[in-house]
């Protein structure tokens, strides 16, 4: 029977930290432009806030649809499931975060149309960027795995900062709360003012 997406197990496994994502500390992001779920390209080298936010995540799940390899098995690998909370708990915690002179995006490589449809459906605020085609996952070498012939992204967040990555969250878990753990850190490392770059 499919699972409800926003109710997760409470026996789900915690994603290791491999060090997979220490390479992009300090990294700046290529000019790459990716489909946007507002229908306007998003070149992720230029982001125009003083900072941004970028989380990624694996893939959504659609009501009445089994995950890859069946909800079991899904709900098996560390970090997979857990992704329509993340990006709620990012919706419900938008206005604060923007606060911070802050936007926000989430990436996935999952289709334009798939991620348009999870915005309209759940009301997302922010636009999802679609790296589909693996162009930014490839540039950045960012953290992958693979799932019934799927290559997805594991979960991470990216805090932009003057185009280059200042920080980043890794491993993610739980996702129900790492949108309170992304605002908290905004809290604690404010912007001086009229300095907007990564030094």
């Amino acid at each position: 029977m499919p699972q409800d997406y926003l109710t997760l197990p409470t026996d789900l496994p915690a994603p290791p930290d491999d060090g997979a994502c220490v390479h992009l500390i300090g990294t700046s992001l290529p000019p790459i432009v990716l489909t946007a779920t507002h229908g306007t390209p998003v070149n992720v080298g230029g982001f125009a806030t003083p900072r941004t936010v970028l989380f990624a995540y694996p893939r959504t799940g659609q009501p009445g649809e089994p995950s890859p390899g069946g909800d079991d098995f899904w709900n098996a690998i560390p970090g997979a499931r857990g992704c329509t909370p993340e990006v709620c708990r990012f919706r419900d915690l938008h206005a604060e975060l923007c606060a911070h002179q802050t936007q926000v995006f989430g990436l996935s490589v999952q289709s334009p149309a798939y991620q348009g449809e999870m915005t309209e459906r759940l009301h997302v605020p922010f636009a999802i960027l679609s790296d589909e085609h693996l162009t930014l996952t490839r540039a950045l070498q960012l953290p992958t795995f693979q799932v019934e012939g799927l290559t997805l992204l594991k979960r991470f967040t990216l805090i932009v900062r003057g185009g280059i990555i200042e920080h980043v969250f890794y491993p993610v878990f739980p996702t129900t709360t790492h949108a309170e753990e992304v605002l908290h850190w905004l809290q604690a490392h404010p912007l001086p003012d009229n300095q907007y770059v990564f030094d």
